[in-house]
């Protein structure tokens, strides 16, 4: 018996095929993966790797979080994370309403204050409070921006915008998370700032990547380093543009094209070595870290789970480095070393995800998947087991 109370993706992949009066096999067929990890996903007997979840959404015609249960209502509501999510929905509406006669917003250099204040926040994994404080300011912004408008006033509402759209993605709210993509490009345009467009386009590059639609995100990554190249040449656009690569290794990861992610990796690379580690540049915590750790999430990707774990367990994380990317960074190892039999050392690093980043952790899809797998994996639970996957659906 499952100690989640909620199922996984494997029993959600069943019930949507039989909906649609499919057999097995002409699912794994569909989505040409193999009939075998299919029928084993399916069954729990193994996790759902991010691969399959967006081959088999694409082929039963559904978004991906129907495969994953995404967002996950019930945790939501006990956390009381889900009333958050209307005001946030409500203050991206009034993009294009003008000021707001009720609202007298505050000096800019304040405004911008409390926007930076909450992408330090949000990578720390306060996902609550953000999600509390950015419907007012957004607000706020909003009516400075359009009542003194300038490059200054719209370039801080396309970083509050930036900011909900971590919030959404984090907590799996994904129609929310596209609508503040679209957002953030609106008002990086009327910024006229290269660099924020180059951003836009690596995070809705990355919205292509967890869909499945690799040649979409592909043609996103080159728009945007297209975009980044009428940049003036600082350090602030090597960091977005190394970036952009290590997201386009990912995704050529996650479409089993090895050469193309080592080559998007190496550039990488080579651009980390001239910023050096730049975690305070727009956030995006690039340097040599994250190329390191981007490394092992493409090895995985590209089932090369040995050597993912193996690297894994070589990257040191520096002290400064975001936890929300220290937790990220331990749930892709923990899966790699899943897959590779070494349960109890997987479930240490889903430990450390939580510890590092709890509110993230809980509604991290890989955390979960990670979870279902090592369950399937094992014959008896230790007491900490338990209480893990209790935690994570509590």
């Amino acid at each position: 018996m499952h100690s989640l109370p909620h199922d996984h993706a494997g029993p959600r992949m069943k019930r949507l095929r039989l909906e649609r009066h499919l057999t097995q096999r002409a699912v794994a067929d569909l989505a040409q993966v193999p009939y075998s990890t299919y029928t084993k996903t399916e069954q729990g007997a193994i996790a759902a790797s991010p691969h399959l979840i967006a081959a088999v959404a694409r082929a039963l015609r559904v978004d991906v979080a129907t495969v994953t249960g995404q967002p996950y209502a019930t945790e939501l509501r006990a956390d009381e994370l889900d009333i958050l999510i209307r005001p946030i929905r409500e203050a991206l509406d009034v993009y294009d309403l003008g000021a707001d006669p009720d609202i007298t917003p505050r000096a800019h250099q304040l405004l911008a204050d409390d926007a930076e204040a909450l992408l330090v926040a949000v990578r720390a994994g306060e996902i609550k409070q953000v999600a509390s404080q950015l419907p007012g300011l957004v607000q706020e912004a909003t009516t400075s921006a359009h009542t003194a408008p300038g490059r200054d006033g719209w370039l801080l509402l396309a970083s509050l915008y930036r900011t909900s759209y971590d919030v959404a993605s984090k907590l799996g709210y994904y129609d929310l998370a596209a609508l503040a993509l679209a957002r953030m490009d609106w008002a990086a345009e009327r910024g006229s700032d290269a660099v924020f467009g180059g951003m836009y386009r690596y995070m809705r590059a990355l919205t292509y990547l967890r869909d499945g639609e690799y040649r979409t995100g592909e043609r996103l990554v080159q728009l945007g380093l297209r975009t980044l190249a009428q940049a003036e040449p600082t350090r602030e656009r090597e960091v977005v543009t190394g970036q952009l690569h290590l997201g386009a290794a990912v995704m050529a990861g996650r479409s089993k094209d090895g050469g193309r992610a080592e080559n998007h990796l190496a550039e990488a690379d080579r651009i980390a070595a001239e910023t050096g580690e730049a975690v305070d540049v727009h956030w995006l915590a690039f340097g040599p870290t994250n190329v390191a750790v981007h490394r092992v999430s493409v090895l995985a990707e590209l089932d090369e789970y040995g050597q993912a774990a193996q690297k894994g367990r070589a990257v040191t994380i520096p002290a400064d480095w975001p936890k929300s990317r220290r937790s990220h960074h331990f749930a892709e190892l923990a899966r790699a070393q899943m897959w590779t039999g070494n349960l109890d050392d997987s479930f240490q690093n889903l430990l450390r995800a939580r510890k590092a980043a709890p509110q993230q952790a809980r509604y991290h899809q890989t955390v979960r998947e990670t979870y279902a797998g090592l369950e399937a994996a094992r014959r008896q639970l230790p007491d900490s087991f338990l209480s893990y996957g209790y935690w994570l659906g509590a």
